[in-house]
């Protein structure tokens, strides 16, 4: 029996397993459609979620239903904008509600969701992206049921991003990493809701930016009345970064917008309140922390929050005669003051202003003062400020837990005050700013994490109405110093407007090295091994538009040295203009005009080069470019004339040229050159196979040569040297892979083909052998410069020549017999007889050819027979 009764349980629970297994499969078209068909119904723009999930598991008893990549587009006037994206969205029910009628309402229970986007827009007009409901009569209630109803006890968001922005105010917020959770009956009219969220919250007005991810974290006990849309503050505690907070008061939402009746204030008076204010990745941990005075903060927002208006508000930030000090530091700060307030009296959002009547505090002897107010901030803001005092850097770090990898030092002095108004900025007026004053810092010293050092012995500015005037500078920094003078005339449009940065400086230096100024790649060590980043693309500021007039004594940049660097350089969108920068370099000197632009995606840059006297030698060795498109370096000595043009791309992360991508023409004429032919394959192999041609004593004084380089491809044009009274026309290419194609005509004297040609010529006529005087030799250069393939047309050239000379012999000799024949008959012919002369034309022979030019080819490689031959003797 018992057997009986567990078989049959066990056959229960196979079957509710296997129930809850298929479940999903049997009602997910069915759920998918009610969730279509209650958003559809409701809002008029495009909505589309990737799939709908049924689960029996992930909330058992409950079923789980999830909507993944839920996306929601606004039609006009806000066409392909995104209101919400949701990564994920779970609906909890009762497993009853999946067995409810296509007709009647599906209870929702439970709400979460992660990885969601929300973004509320309002244009020019006030209107608000976020207004989807559709206002046809047609979607009112008439009785009938809903697809869906809502009796959620709990809900819940992770890692949300809400973005806030109007364009008539220029108020931008973005509230990160949202997460919230709340708990309470939303099927009765009123509810206490229990609440948690956490935040990073950032806002821009009109450019400015008042908070930068700054922490909010918020437990609340929130009263709610649906039916009158109320929301009152009960139990609470909220953290501003570490500063605590308690509200009062509540909050409603009306037809007109939304009415506030908010107190808040800090729990306590301690000073440990105003360290809370400071992000936590600039702090640390308040425990043990020494205080003395008060720190409060306390408030109010009263009124109509619309379209027009805002709620009244008084925010008032007080401290007096407090101080600090951390354990493990040896300084403290003392004697702070500081009174704050930021007050709205009109409900009207332009009428907020801001007065910082008193911010004072001193460390050791050294005291700062601060103070400013702000008004009219969203139409034109009006800034009065004033900075005086001193500070000691290396007390910084010593009296508060600045994360600082090595510790600043330094002198900063202030005395400056500044008025001004936010369109005068914009539109550099600057007859309506009022700047006077200096500010000073010296004995500046400041390691960053790689280990670079940057020490600044003075600089000094001075404010002015209309600039900002850099009356010195003095850095050094690795092997680099720099002395810096300038103006900058565009210096709060820079800091307030993020306009460019206009400036004209001059630079003087003994000696700069680039790779100083270079960004490196970070190293980094795991528990196996020590990594290197890859270093950061080079990117030219897009905010500087200024000019610098320099001049160095010794620049080094890469593997190179030059001397009595002066130029200017013209800095503006993303790209560097070199204007009439000279250096000398390589025993000569060299001229620079040119551009480098970092704008695109791979960096450019264009270039005028002209060398002057520069060592051969040096030159071609040290400068990749100049050794791809000439690989002479090592064989030619001597000095250098030359323009050069050139284009192409640059290696992002160290600005070198990209040689693949290099364009342009070289010019170039050799002075004082000689040539070492044992240092090139080429060379050996060409004199070689040329016996005529002593290589090492080529003459190349004065040689002017043309090339054009693209896509790693060299061309010469054809250009003419002369060797003793031998001329040789050489052109052809080469490519930056080391292979070549070249064409050498040479036009060779006949006295440089041996004895046995300048024999026969000798026993020519003058006017035959002036036909004869020189002959052409070709020569093809293929393969590589280090391993190289010579072809000649030598022998068919001297056979040709020996062919000829023969002829010309033969027919001498012909003529001559023929003559004597002649004579001999005119003198013993009878009187009638008519018989012709006959005139021998017998060609030479093939026989005949080939010894001579067998004869001439030995004498052209000089080779000496092994036999000497008597003779002929001609009659």
């Amino acid at each position: 029996m018992i057997k009986k009764v567990l078989k049959i349980i066990g056959i229960l629970i196979i079957l509710l397993v296997v129930t809850l297994f298929a479940a999903p499969y049997l009602f997910k078209n069915q759920i998918k459609a009610k969730i279509s068909e209650a958003i559809n119904a409701k809002v008029d723009a495009r909505v589309s979620f990737a799939e709908a999930d049924l689960s029996l598991f992930k909330n058992f008893p409950n079923a789980n239903v999830t909507l993944e990549k839920l996306v929601i587009i606004n039609k006009a006037p806000f066409e392909g904008d995104t209101l919400i994206s949701l990564g994920e969205l779970n609906l909890k029910m009762s497993i009853k509600e999946l067995f409810k009628g296509k007709n009647e309402a599906m209870s929702i229970d439970g709400i979460s969701s992660k990885n969601g986007l929300i973004n509320i827009i309002f244009n020019k007009d006030g209107i608000g992206n976020y207004d989807i409901a559709l206002k046809d009569e047609k979607t009112k209630d008439d009785g009938k049921s809903s697809p869906l109803s809502l009796k959620i006890q709990d809900y819940k968001i992770e890692n949300f991003k809400f973005r806030y922005f109007d364009e008539s105010s220029k108020i931008k917020m973005i509230i990160d990493s949202l997460n919230h959770e709340g708990t309470g009956d939303f099927a009765a009219q009123k509810l206490d809701l229990v609440t948690k969220s956490t935040a990073k919250v950032s806002l821009d007005m009109d450019k400015v930016n008042y908070m930068k991810n700054v922490a909010l974290t918020l437990d609340a006990v929130l009263g709610i009345d649906l039916e009158k849309s109320k929301y009152t503050f009960k139990e609470n505690k909220a953290l501003i970064n570490q500063l605590p907070l308690e509200f009062d008061g509540f909050i409603q939402m009306v037809e007109t917008g939304q009415q506030y009746d908010l107190k808040f204030k800090t729990p306590t008076s301690s000073f440990k309140n105003f360290l809370g204010i400071i992000p936590a990745a600039y702090a640390s941990s308040l425990d043990n922390v020494k205080t003395t005075g008060d720190f409060t903060v306390a408030g109010f927002a009263k009124g109509l929050y619309s379209d027009s208006t805002v709620p009244k508000f008084n925010i008032a930030i007080a401290s007096n005669n407090a101080s600090f000090q951390y354990p493990n530091l040896p300084k403290s700060v003392q004697d702070i003051v500081i009174d704050t307030k930021i007050i709205n009296e009109t409900g009207i959002l332009n009428d907020t202003y801001v007065n910082l009547d008193k911010l004072s505090f001193k460390i050791d002897q050294d005291v700062f003062n601060a103070k400013a107010n702000i008004r009219n901030i969203t139409q034109n803001a009006v800034v009065d400020a004033a900075l005086k005092g001193t500070i000691n850097l290396a007390n910084l770090s010593k009296a508060y837990p600045i994360k600082l990898d090595k510790p600043l030092s330094g002198i900063l002095k202030a005395d400056v005050t500044t008025k001004f108004d936010m369109q005068s900025v914009e539109k550099s007026q600057y007859q309506n700013i009022n700047n006077a004053g200096t500010m000073s810092l010296s004995g500046f010293n400041y390691v960053d994490e790689n280990g670079k050092r940057m020490n600044i012995s003075t600089a000094l500015v001075q404010f002015n109405p209309s600039q900002v005037n850099l009356k010195q500078l003095n850095a050094t920094t690795g092997k680099s110093d720099i002395s810096v003078t300038g103006v900058l005339e565009n210096f709060y449009g820079f800091i307030f407007r993020n306009q460019e940065l206009k400036g004209n400086f001059n630079m003087n230096s003994k000696q700069l090295a680039v790779d100083d100024f270079m960004t490196t790649g970070e190293t980094t060590k795991t528990a196996t091994k020590t990594e290197t980043k890859k270093a950061e693309a080079m990117k030219i500021p897009a905010f500087l538009n200024c000019t610098l007039t320099a001049k160095a004594t010794t620049v080094l940049y890469d593997n190179l040295t030059l001397k009595d660097v002066s130029g200017k350089l013209i800095v503006k969108d993303e790209k560097v203009t070199l204007q009439n920068v000279k250096t000398s370099i390589f025993g000569g000197t060299i001229g620079v005009d040119g551009a480098v632009s970092t704008k695109g995606k791979t960096p450019v840059f264009n270039m005028d080069l002209k060398l002057n006297q520069v060592d051969i030698a040096q030159s071609f060795t040290q400068l990749d470019m100049l050794k791809k498109i000439a690989p002479i370096a090592g064989i030619i000595n001597g000095k250098l004339n030359s323009t050069i043009k050139l284009n192409g791309n640059l290696d992002a992360t160290e600005l070198t040229p990209d040689l693949k991508t290099l364009t342009g023409d070289l010019l170039g004429q050799l002075l004082s050159t000689t040539v070492n032919s044992s240092n090139s394959t080429l060379l050996t192999a060409l004199g070689s196979n040329l016996k005529f041609i002593d290589v090492s004593k080529i003459n190349l004084n004065d040689l002017k040569a043309a090339v054009t380089f693209k896509d790693g491809k060299v061309n010469v044009k054809p250009f003419d040297i002369k060797y003793k009274d031998i001329k040789a026309t050489i052109g052809g290419t080469h490519g930056f892979d080391q292979s070549m194609n070249y064409n050498l005509k040479f036009d060779v004297p006949a006295k440089y083909l041996g004895s046995e040609a300048n024999a026969l010529i000798a026993k020519l006529s003058p006017a035959d052998a002036a036909k004869v005087q020189s002959i052409p030799i070709n020569a093809i250069l293929v393969g590589n410069f280090t391993n190289p393939k010579i072809t000649t047309d030598i022998n068919s050239a001297v056979t040709k020549l020996t062919t000829q000379l023969v002829n010309q012999q033969k027919d001498r000799l012909v003529k001559q017999g023929t003559s004597a024949l002649t004579d001999f008959i005119n003198k013993n012919k009878k009187p009638g007889d008519t018989t012709k002369t006959a005139t021998p034309t017998t060609p030479a022979t093939k026989e005949e050819v080939k010894t001579k030019a067998k004869d001439l080819l030995n004498g052209l490689f000089n080779k000496k027979k092994k036999t000497e031959e008597p003779k002929e003797q001609q009659e």
